[in-house]
Protein backbone atom coordinates (compact mmCIF):
# COMPACT_ATOMS: atom_id res chain seq x y z
CA UNK A 1 0.00 0.00 0.00
CA UNK A 2 1.01 3.49 -0.69
CA UNK A 3 2.76 5.69 2.26
CA UNK A 4 1.18 9.08 2.19
CA UNK A 5 0.85 11.79 4.29
CA UNK A 6 -0.21 15.51 3.87
CA UNK A 7 3.01 17.98 4.06
CA UNK A 8 2.43 22.24 4.13
CA UNK A 9 3.29 23.86 1.02
CA UNK A 10 4.38 27.39 0.94
CA UNK A 11 1.07 28.78 -0.62
CA UNK A 12 -0.15 27.55 2.80
CA UNK A 13 -2.21 25.10 2.41
CA UNK A 14 -1.85 21.12 2.53
CA UNK A 15 -0.96 18.77 -0.36
CA UNK A 16 -1.45 14.45 -0.47
CA UNK A 17 1.87 13.71 -0.78
CA UNK A 18 2.75 9.67 -1.74
CA UNK A 19 6.45 8.45 -0.87
CA UNK A 20 8.13 6.87 -3.79
CA UNK A 21 9.24 4.50 -1.48
CA UNK A 22 12.30 3.54 -3.23
CA UNK A 23 15.00 3.44 -0.96
CA UNK A 24 18.46 3.34 -2.36
CA UNK A 25 20.62 -0.16 -2.59
CA UNK A 26 23.52 0.05 -0.94
CA UNK A 27 27.08 -0.24 -2.57
CA UNK A 28 29.71 -3.28 -2.42
CA UNK A 29 31.60 -3.39 0.25
CA UNK A 30 34.26 -2.00 1.15
CA UNK A 31 33.77 0.54 -1.62
CA UNK A 32 36.53 1.54 -4.01
CA UNK A 33 36.84 5.67 -4.68
CA UNK A 34 39.38 7.49 -6.65
CA UNK A 35 39.05 10.71 -4.92
CA UNK A 36 39.63 11.41 -1.43
CA UNK A 37 35.84 12.10 0.32
CA UNK A 38 35.63 13.62 3.55
CA UNK A 39 32.22 13.82 5.00
CA UNK A 40 31.95 16.70 7.77
CA UNK A 41 30.30 14.79 10.44
CA UNK A 42 27.16 16.31 12.91
CA UNK A 43 26.92 15.15 16.52
CA UNK A 44 24.38 14.33 18.47
CA UNK A 45 22.94 16.04 20.83
CA UNK A 46 22.16 14.36 24.55
CA UNK A 47 18.38 16.37 25.07
CA UNK A 48 18.24 14.92 29.24
CA UNK A 49 21.37 16.33 30.39
CA UNK A 50 20.76 19.65 28.53
CA UNK A 51 19.09 22.38 31.24
CA UNK A 52 19.58 25.03 28.82
CA UNK A 53 19.67 24.60 25.39
CA UNK A 54 21.12 27.63 23.49
CA UNK A 55 23.75 28.05 26.17
CA UNK A 56 24.94 24.23 26.52
CA UNK A 57 26.47 21.53 24.19
CA UNK A 58 25.96 18.03 26.32
CA UNK A 59 26.79 15.12 23.69
CA UNK A 60 25.50 12.15 23.17
CA UNK A 61 28.60 10.26 22.90
CA UNK A 62 27.22 6.55 21.62
CA UNK A 63 25.18 7.88 19.02
CA UNK A 64 27.56 10.64 18.25
CA UNK A 65 30.43 7.28 17.39
CA UNK A 66 27.89 5.47 15.82
CA UNK A 67 27.17 7.94 13.29
CA UNK A 68 31.09 8.03 12.48
CA UNK A 69 31.36 4.13 11.90
CA UNK A 70 28.06 4.41 9.75
CA UNK A 71 30.08 6.76 6.96
CA UNK A 72 33.06 4.79 7.73
CA UNK A 73 31.21 2.23 6.42
CA UNK A 74 30.45 3.67 3.06
CA UNK A 75 33.81 4.48 2.62
CA UNK A 76 33.90 8.57 3.63
CA UNK A 77 36.91 10.15 5.96
CA UNK A 78 35.25 11.98 8.62
CA UNK A 79 36.09 15.51 8.97
CA UNK A 80 35.80 16.02 12.48
CA UNK A 81 34.63 19.11 14.36
CA UNK A 82 34.06 21.44 11.49
CA UNK A 83 31.29 23.20 10.99
CA UNK A 84 28.94 20.93 10.37
CA UNK A 85 29.36 19.73 13.91
CA UNK A 86 28.22 23.37 14.64
CA UNK A 87 31.87 24.70 15.68
CA UNK A 88 31.15 28.03 17.02
CA UNK A 89 27.13 27.33 16.45
CA UNK A 90 26.55 25.84 20.17
CA UNK A 91 29.70 23.53 20.01
CA UNK A 92 32.35 25.16 21.90
CA UNK A 93 36.56 24.07 21.78
CA UNK A 94 36.34 22.36 25.25
CA UNK A 95 33.26 19.64 23.79
CA UNK A 96 35.38 19.57 19.98
CA UNK A 97 38.30 19.18 21.78
CA UNK A 98 36.54 15.88 23.85
CA UNK A 99 34.79 14.84 20.20
CA UNK A 100 38.36 15.01 18.28
CA UNK A 101 39.84 12.73 20.71
CA UNK A 102 37.22 10.31 21.20
CA UNK A 103 36.89 9.47 17.08
CA UNK A 104 40.64 9.66 16.85
CA UNK A 105 40.67 6.81 19.39
CA UNK A 106 37.80 5.50 17.32
CA UNK A 107 39.13 5.48 14.14
CA UNK A 108 41.87 3.58 15.43
CA UNK A 109 39.76 0.86 16.19
CA UNK A 110 38.24 0.29 12.49
CA UNK A 111 40.09 -1.19 9.72
CA UNK A 112 40.10 1.70 7.41
CA UNK A 113 38.83 4.29 9.13
CA UNK A 114 40.39 8.03 8.93
CA UNK A 115 40.10 11.39 9.87
CA UNK A 116 40.98 14.75 9.75
CA UNK A 117 39.89 17.31 12.65
CA UNK A 118 39.54 20.89 12.82
CA UNK A 119 41.98 23.08 13.91
CA UNK A 120 40.53 26.53 14.62
CA UNK A 121 40.64 29.36 17.36
CA UNK A 122 37.16 29.66 18.80
CA UNK A 123 38.55 29.27 22.34
CA UNK A 124 39.61 32.93 22.06
CA UNK A 125 37.38 35.65 23.28
CA UNK A 126 37.54 38.62 20.62
CA UNK A 127 37.77 41.84 21.85
CA UNK A 128 39.51 45.41 20.87
CA UNK A 129 42.72 44.20 22.51
CA UNK A 130 43.04 40.42 21.05
CA UNK A 131 46.27 40.72 18.27
CA UNK A 132 47.51 38.82 15.79
CA UNK A 133 49.83 37.03 18.38
CA UNK A 134 46.76 35.81 20.45
CA UNK A 135 45.43 34.37 17.32
CA UNK A 136 48.83 32.19 16.88
CA UNK A 137 48.67 31.18 20.32
CA UNK A 138 45.02 29.55 20.07
CA UNK A 139 45.77 28.11 16.80
CA UNK A 140 48.83 26.54 18.10
CA UNK A 141 46.76 25.09 21.47
CA UNK A 142 44.32 23.26 18.91
CA UNK A 143 46.89 22.10 16.23
CA UNK A 144 49.22 20.77 19.04
CA UNK A 145 46.53 18.83 20.73
CA UNK A 146 45.22 17.53 17.70
CA UNK A 147 48.76 16.23 16.72
CA UNK A 148 49.01 15.67 20.51
CA UNK A 149 46.48 12.65 20.02
CA UNK A 150 48.10 11.30 16.53
CA UNK A 151 45.71 13.14 14.08
CA UNK A 152 45.78 15.50 11.57
CA UNK A 153 44.76 19.19 11.05
CA UNK A 154 42.07 21.21 8.69
CA UNK A 155 43.19 24.48 9.20
CA UNK A 156 39.66 26.26 9.97
CA UNK A 157 38.99 30.26 9.09
CA UNK A 158 39.26 32.26 12.05
CA UNK A 159 36.52 34.90 13.34
CA UNK A 160 39.20 36.17 15.34
CA UNK A 161 41.92 36.75 12.59
CA UNK A 162 39.04 37.84 10.73
CA UNK A 163 38.63 40.67 13.16
CA UNK A 164 42.09 41.45 13.61
CA UNK A 165 43.58 41.28 10.87
CA UNK A 166 44.26 44.68 8.46
CA UNK A 167 45.67 43.37 5.33
CA UNK A 168 46.59 39.85 3.71
CA UNK A 169 49.96 40.72 5.37
CA UNK A 170 48.68 39.97 8.77
CA UNK A 171 46.90 36.75 6.94
CA UNK A 172 50.32 35.52 6.07
CA UNK A 173 52.00 35.98 9.06
CA UNK A 174 50.06 33.84 11.37
CA UNK A 175 49.31 31.58 8.51
CA UNK A 176 53.39 31.29 8.22
CA UNK A 177 53.53 31.08 11.70
CA UNK A 178 51.33 28.60 11.89
CA UNK A 179 52.69 25.83 8.90
CA UNK A 180 55.99 26.34 9.89
CA UNK A 181 54.84 24.95 13.15
CA UNK A 182 52.99 22.01 11.94
CA UNK A 183 54.34 17.93 12.19
CA UNK A 184 51.65 16.83 9.58
CA UNK A 185 50.14 18.05 6.36
CA UNK A 186 47.21 20.04 6.87
CA UNK A 187 44.31 21.22 4.72
CA UNK A 188 43.68 24.56 4.43
CA UNK A 189 39.53 25.76 4.59
CA UNK A 190 38.23 29.23 2.84
CA UNK A 191 35.06 29.23 4.51
CA UNK A 192 32.33 32.05 2.61
CA UNK A 193 30.56 34.33 4.47
CA UNK A 194 27.80 32.81 3.24
CA UNK A 195 28.29 30.23 5.70
CA UNK A 196 29.94 32.60 8.43
CA UNK A 197 29.00 36.07 7.84
CA UNK A 198 32.27 37.03 10.05
CA UNK A 199 34.32 35.84 7.64
CA UNK A 200 33.66 38.30 4.92
CA UNK A 201 36.80 40.12 3.90
CA UNK A 202 39.01 36.72 4.91
CA UNK A 203 42.75 36.76 3.32
CA UNK A 204 42.68 40.17 3.75
CA UNK A 205 40.69 41.32 0.54
CA UNK A 206 36.35 41.28 0.03
CA UNK A 207 38.05 40.75 -4.15
CA UNK A 208 38.32 37.39 -4.99
CA UNK A 209 41.19 38.30 -7.53
CA UNK A 210 42.89 39.30 -4.21
CA UNK A 211 42.11 36.99 -1.74
CA UNK A 212 43.07 34.42 -4.32
CA UNK A 213 46.84 35.60 -4.79
CA UNK A 214 47.20 35.71 -0.95
CA UNK A 215 46.35 32.23 0.05
CA UNK A 216 48.06 30.97 -3.41
CA UNK A 217 51.38 32.63 -2.33
CA UNK A 218 50.74 30.74 1.62
CA UNK A 219 50.58 27.03 -0.22
CA UNK A 220 53.53 27.94 -2.62
CA UNK A 221 55.65 29.06 0.86
CA UNK A 222 54.37 25.85 2.47
CA UNK A 223 54.24 23.11 -0.16
CA UNK A 224 55.57 20.54 2.32
CA UNK A 225 53.04 21.41 4.79
CA UNK A 226 49.72 21.58 2.92
CA UNK A 227 48.05 18.73 1.67
CA UNK A 228 45.55 20.88 0.07
CA UNK A 229 42.72 23.93 0.46
CA UNK A 230 39.17 23.12 0.82
CA UNK A 231 37.32 25.70 -0.67
CA UNK A 232 33.07 26.99 0.31
CA UNK A 233 31.99 29.92 -1.57
CA UNK A 234 29.41 28.24 -3.44
CA UNK A 235 31.19 29.20 -6.63
CA UNK A 236 31.87 26.99 -8.98
CA UNK A 237 33.96 29.42 -11.23
CA UNK A 238 36.33 30.75 -8.17
CA UNK A 239 37.26 27.05 -7.38
CA UNK A 240 38.15 26.00 -10.77
CA UNK A 241 39.78 29.15 -11.22
CA UNK A 242 41.74 28.31 -7.65
CA UNK A 243 41.93 24.37 -8.93
CA UNK A 244 43.97 25.77 -12.42
CA UNK A 245 46.87 27.73 -10.14
CA UNK A 246 47.18 25.32 -7.03
CA UNK A 247 50.39 24.21 -7.51
CA UNK A 248 51.33 20.40 -8.49
CA UNK A 249 50.87 18.09 -6.01
CA UNK A 250 48.15 20.55 -3.89
CA UNK A 251 44.73 19.31 -4.01
CA UNK A 252 41.58 21.08 -4.61
CA UNK A 253 38.80 20.13 -1.88
CA UNK A 254 35.20 21.23 -2.65
CA UNK A 255 32.95 22.34 -0.36
CA UNK A 256 30.84 23.73 -2.57
CA UNK A 257 27.63 22.05 -1.35
CA UNK A 258 25.45 23.34 -4.59
CA UNK A 259 27.90 22.03 -7.03
CA UNK A 260 29.75 19.40 -5.89
CA UNK A 261 28.90 16.77 -8.74
CA UNK A 262 30.54 18.17 -11.69
CA UNK A 263 33.04 19.66 -9.47
CA UNK A 264 34.46 15.83 -8.17
CA UNK A 265 33.57 14.59 -11.94
CA UNK A 266 35.97 17.53 -12.91
CA UNK A 267 37.40 18.27 -16.55
CA UNK A 268 39.83 17.53 -18.85
CA UNK A 269 42.28 18.82 -17.00
CA UNK A 270 41.65 18.62 -13.19
CA UNK A 271 38.97 17.47 -10.80
CA UNK A 272 38.13 18.14 -6.99
CA UNK A 273 38.34 15.82 -3.94
CA UNK A 274 36.04 16.15 -1.63
CA UNK A 275 35.09 17.66 1.91
CA UNK A 276 31.59 18.23 2.13
CA UNK A 277 28.66 18.73 5.05
CA UNK A 278 25.92 17.46 2.34
CA UNK A 279 27.93 13.76 2.58
CA UNK A 280 27.00 13.21 6.03
CA UNK A 281 22.84 13.32 4.86
CA UNK A 282 23.92 11.69 1.34
CA UNK A 283 25.93 8.85 2.46
CA UNK A 284 24.59 5.79 1.04
CA UNK A 285 23.91 7.41 -2.68
CA UNK A 286 27.18 9.14 -2.74
CA UNK A 287 29.26 6.09 -2.04
CA UNK A 288 27.37 4.24 -5.10
CA UNK A 289 28.20 7.29 -7.80
CA UNK A 290 31.64 7.12 -5.86
CA UNK A 291 32.59 3.86 -7.20
CA UNK A 292 30.95 4.33 -10.25
CA UNK A 293 33.13 7.41 -10.76
CA UNK A 294 36.22 5.09 -10.15
CA UNK A 295 35.06 2.89 -12.39
CA UNK A 296 34.94 5.09 -14.92
CA UNK A 297 31.17 5.28 -15.58
CA UNK A 298 30.56 8.75 -15.51
CA UNK A 299 27.05 8.46 -16.51
CA UNK A 300 25.91 6.60 -13.79
CA UNK A 301 28.13 9.10 -11.53
CA UNK A 302 25.97 11.56 -12.36
CA UNK A 303 22.67 9.86 -12.79
CA UNK A 304 23.13 8.86 -9.15
CA UNK A 305 24.43 12.29 -7.95
CA UNK A 306 22.22 14.73 -10.00
CA UNK A 307 18.74 13.95 -7.48
CA UNK A 308 20.71 15.04 -4.52
CA UNK A 309 21.56 18.15 -5.51
CA UNK A 310 18.25 19.69 -5.26
CA UNK A 311 18.08 18.10 -1.98
CA UNK A 312 21.34 19.67 -1.16
CA UNK A 313 20.54 23.24 -2.44
CA UNK A 314 17.33 23.55 -0.11
CA UNK A 315 19.09 22.06 3.32
CA UNK A 316 22.23 24.76 2.40
CA UNK A 317 19.87 27.75 1.18
CA UNK A 318 19.97 31.19 2.65
CA UNK A 319 20.87 31.62 5.73
CA UNK A 320 23.44 28.88 5.02
CA UNK A 321 24.96 28.84 8.32
CA UNK A 322 21.29 26.92 9.63
CA UNK A 323 22.06 23.85 7.02
CA UNK A 324 22.97 21.87 10.26
CA UNK A 325 19.52 21.78 10.55
CA UNK A 326 18.62 19.81 7.83
CA UNK A 327 21.58 17.42 8.37
CA UNK A 328 20.57 16.17 11.50
CA UNK A 329 16.65 16.39 10.42
CA UNK A 330 17.05 13.85 7.81
CA UNK A 331 19.37 12.21 10.53
CA UNK A 332 16.42 11.81 12.91
CA UNK A 333 14.76 10.72 9.78
CA UNK A 334 16.44 7.74 9.07
CA UNK A 335 16.67 6.01 12.56
CA UNK A 336 20.54 7.78 13.34
CA UNK A 337 19.30 9.28 16.68
CA UNK A 338 16.34 8.84 18.71
CA UNK A 339 15.55 13.09 18.65
CA UNK A 340 15.54 16.20 16.94
CA UNK A 341 17.29 18.27 19.39
CA UNK A 342 20.48 20.03 18.46
CA UNK A 343 23.12 20.96 20.53
CA UNK A 344 22.06 25.28 21.09
CA UNK A 345 18.90 24.63 19.87
CA UNK A 346 19.37 24.65 16.46
CA UNK A 347 16.52 22.96 15.19
CA UNK A 348 14.47 26.20 15.94
CA UNK A 349 16.54 27.80 13.07
CA UNK A 350 14.50 26.41 10.24
CA UNK A 351 10.69 26.46 9.40
CA UNK A 352 8.49 23.24 9.35
CA UNK A 353 8.06 24.49 5.61
CA UNK A 354 11.72 23.79 4.85
CA UNK A 355 11.41 20.51 6.75
CA UNK A 356 8.65 19.98 4.52
CA UNK A 357 10.70 20.28 1.82
CA UNK A 358 13.76 17.75 3.01
CA UNK A 359 11.32 15.14 3.15
CA UNK A 360 9.91 15.32 -0.21
CA UNK A 361 13.68 15.97 -1.72
CA UNK A 362 15.02 13.40 0.52
CA UNK A 363 12.26 10.62 -0.90
CA UNK A 364 12.66 11.62 -4.56
CA UNK A 365 16.84 10.83 -4.13
CA UNK A 366 16.00 7.70 -2.43
CA UNK A 367 17.47 8.47 1.08
CA UNK A 368 14.32 7.53 3.48
CA UNK A 369 15.73 4.31 4.09
CA UNK A 370 12.39 3.18 5.48
CA UNK A 371 9.16 5.12 3.92
CA UNK A 372 7.01 4.20 6.63
CA UNK A 373 9.30 4.81 8.85
CA UNK A 374 10.26 8.37 7.99
CA UNK A 375 6.42 8.79 7.79
CA UNK A 376 5.66 8.17 11.29
CA UNK A 377 8.85 10.67 12.24
CA UNK A 378 7.21 13.52 10.23
CA UNK A 379 4.04 12.69 11.68
CA UNK A 380 5.72 13.95 14.94
CA UNK A 381 7.44 17.60 13.45
CA UNK A 382 3.99 18.44 11.65
CA UNK A 383 2.07 17.61 14.50
CA UNK A 384 4.17 19.82 16.72
CA UNK A 385 3.87 22.54 14.13
CA UNK A 386 0.13 22.11 14.80
CA UNK A 387 -0.20 19.89 11.11
CA UNK A 388 -2.71 18.22 10.64
CA UNK A 389 -1.14 15.26 8.80
CA UNK A 390 -2.75 12.27 9.07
Amino acid sequence: MPVRLNLPTHGGELESYTLHGDAFVEAQSPPQFNRIAYAAAHVVADPLLTLDPWLESHIDWDATLAFRRHLWKYGFRIAEAMDTSQRGMGLGWETARELIRRSTVEARSITGADLASGVGTDQLEITQATSRDDVIAAYEEQLGFVEGVGGRGVLMASRALAAVARDADDFSYVYDRILSQASNKVVLHWLGDAFDPALKGYWGSERFEHALDTVLAIIETHKDKVEGIKLSLLDSDKEIALRRRLPEGILMFTGDDFNYPELIEGDSNRHSHALLGIFDAIAPVACSALVELAKGENEKYRALMTPTVPLARKIFEAPTQYYKAGIVFLAWLNGHQGHFQMVGGMQSSRSILHYADIFRLADRAGLLVDPDYARSRMLLMLSMAGVEAA
